[in-house]
């Protein structure tokens, strides 16, 4: 009985020193909490405060730009009296709320929930501020007082325009400190916010872990799983804080390429502003320049200012006021009013103001120069190819007088060789007479030898006009057999060498073009090079059909060849008509020698479709 007393006793002191630890430990962890969701709470308000703040400070940007664009608006509209009172009001309007935001962010503001900055950084950074904004600010007033008066004349805003144009981008980067300073502090307090949870939540984990070791060793798994969800809604927003990273560097990105923009269209060379009708809104000081023109009078029609042509005034006309959705790419040519004949590449824009009404940018290019270059360039290809016409012109009565000069040639071997020995024959038959039987005998055999030669000279004509073995066989017989009969006519050593294995057809223009060029090459050989032998050489490998013609004469230098060309002579001929028959075939030509050691003349072509000579 005692036992179980000591025993229950026992029992309810292990609860009660359990419970004790237990509502310590529970204790403990509402009051970090506790601490901690005040803390949260805290620094939530400053940041609900801070966003306010660094709202209100970045609206400034937008106010101070939309403050310089009405008072420019104010400008322009000078003669719509309507149009400026409400641009008036718009600016009194903006001003009143620039001003306002600008003193709460210093001093505090509790209409706009702004409390008084105690920041000495910032606050020095508004000191550097203040005199930008106060400038703009006293030109925007003294414009509205101005603006008031009766016959305003159209320059009346232009000293205190000037004065928010040369402040109005200090403000900007001023103020764009001074956000960045809003920001950098805000972050600091998340830091350190951070580090103040990081600390709880240490207190938190260790109170836990003493709670697992002596109080919830059951529940230690679920405790685990507990920790891995955690540690899994940890990464989860992680990644999604990553992602939101990734998607502000975005858009910082378009941002940046949006302003790029803006810049390069602000600042372009030559460009203007029309409206839809045509008429001008504002048009850059290089353009004027261009034109030639000092100053341009506002709403005159842009193609007046552009040109004196009234043909081109009127196509003018027509492209910039006609309705459209897409940007249009002219050429245009100008004569400005000092005479000058202008290219100008034209880029019409069409945009789309807030008020829906269209108006039209014009971006231009000088191409002037480019223009006269491709006119020269035009005249000099037109020059080039007249020239070329009249070298063919020349080439082609070349060749015909070259036709002519060969059938001269033709005409005479026959008269003075065939024709000669036809005569002598028909004299020879007639004197015969057969009571005088000695001489008739040694006339016969006269007649024989006659009848030789003159078979031999009309064998010997027929086979340089068309040799049979060029038809029948191909190229390569026809080669060996005329390098053969050259030799035995000249008493030259002149030699042939078949590297190929089989014989081969080719196109039959193909082949006697080469067997003529290979037949010039050769008989030039003979004539000037006084060699102790020639070496005809053909080959075929891979479809290539080369033709190779070595000689070891006098040789000579190649850059005669041009030279004779050029002045047409005789002795160029032949070279011209080798070249033009190659050409003609579509194949290549290459003369190599040196003087004193030989010349190389090679033929190569292509083969398209080549028959194997079966015969």
């Amino acid at each position: 009985m005692e036992n179980q007393k000591q025993q229950q006793a026992l029992d309810t002191a292990t609860f009660l020193r359990v419970r004790k630890w237990y509502l310590l430990a529970i204790a403990t962890i509402a009051l970090t909490i506790i601490v901690a969701q005040i803390l949260i709470q805290q620094h939530l308000n400053l940041q609900l405060n801070d966003s306010r703040v660094i709202n209100v400070a970045g609206r400034q940007r937008a106010f101070s730009q939309k403050l310089v664009k009405e008072a420019l608006l104010l400008q322009t509209a000078e003669s719509d009296t309507k149009a400026q009172e409400r641009i008036r009001e718009d600016l009194k309007q903006t001003l009143f709320v620039w001003k306002t935001s600008h003193a709460g962010l210093q001093n505090g503001n509790d209409s706009i929930g702004l409390p008084k900055e105690e920041n000495k950084t910032i606050l020095s950074l508004f000191k550097d501020l203040n005199p930008h904004h106060q400038a703009m600010v006293n030109a925007a007033e003294t414009m509205l007082s101005e603006g008031s008066k009766p016959n305003i004349p159209a320059d009346a805003y232009e000293s205190q325009l000037q004065v928010l144009l040369d402040n109005e981008g200090d403000f900007l980067i001023k103020m764009d400190a001074i956000v960045n300073e809003y920001d950098a502090l805000s972050k600091e307090k998340l830091q350190r916010l951070k580090l103040k949870e990081y600390l709880l939540l240490a207190l938190s984990l260790l109170i836990l872990l003493l709670e697992v070791a002596f109080i919830f060793r059951p529940l230690s798994i679920q405790i685990r799983e507990t920790i891995s969800k955690l540690i899994q809604s940890q990464i989860e927003s992680d990644n999604t804080a990553s992602k939101v990273k990734r998607l502000f560097e975005e858009k910082e990105r378009s941002l940046q390429q949006l302003q790029e923009l803006n810049f390069v269209i602000d600042n372009a060379a030559l460009f203007a502003s029309i409206r839809k009708n045509g008429t001008v809104v504002f048009i850059s000081k290089k353009f004027m320049n261009l034109l030639g023109v000092p100053n341009v009078q506002l709403n005159s029609p842009l193609s007046e200012i552009l040109t004196e042509d009234e043909g081109q005034q009127q196509y003018l006309r027509e492209i910039v006021t006609s309705k459209r959705k897409n940007i249009r790419n002219e050429e245009i040519e100008i004569t400005t009013k000092t005479g000058t004949h202008l290219w100008l590449d034209m880029s019409i824009i069409p945009m789309h103001q807030s008020s829906l009404e269209q108006s039209v940018l014009i971006l231009c290019s000088n191409i002037t120069e480019r223009k006269k270059n491709q006119l020269k360039i035009e005249e000099l290809t037109k020059q080039n190819y007249e020239e070329r016409m009249q070298q063919k012109q020349l080439q082609a009565s070349q060749i015909v007088e070259g036709q002519e000069e060969e059938r001269k040639r033709i005409a005479k071997d026959i008269h003075d060789g065939i024709g000669q020995m036809l005569t002598a024959l028909k004299f020879n038959i007639e004197s015969i007479n057969l009571d005088q039987k000695e001489k008739t005998k040694e006339k016969i055999a006269y007649l024989k030898t006659l009848a030789s030669d003159l078979i031999k000279g009309v064998r010997t004509a027929t086979f340089n006009l068309t040799p049979p073995e060029l038809e029948d066989h191909g190229i390569f017989p026809a080669l060996q057999k005329m390098t053969t009969e050259l030799s035995k006519l000249t008493g030259e050593n002149i030699l042939f060498e078949n590297k190929t294995e089989e014989n081969i057809r080719f196109d039959s223009l193909a082949e006697t073009n080469i067997y003529r060029v290979t037949q010039e090459a050769v008989n030039n050989a003979i004539k000037y090079s006084e060699a102790n032998y020639i070496l005809v050489t053909i080959n075929h490998v891979d479809g290539l059909l080369s033709v190779v013609i070595d000689d070891d004469g006098k040789g000579f230098d190649p850059s005669v060849l041009d030279k004779v060309a050029k002045k047409n002579s005789e002795g160029g001929m032949g070279v011209f008509f080798m070249k033009e028959r190659v050409n003609y075939i579509n194949g290549r030509l290459f003369i190599n020698s040196i003087p004193g050691e030989g010349t190389r003349v090679t033929i190569n072509y292509k083969v398209g479709e080549a028959m194997l000579d079966n015969s």
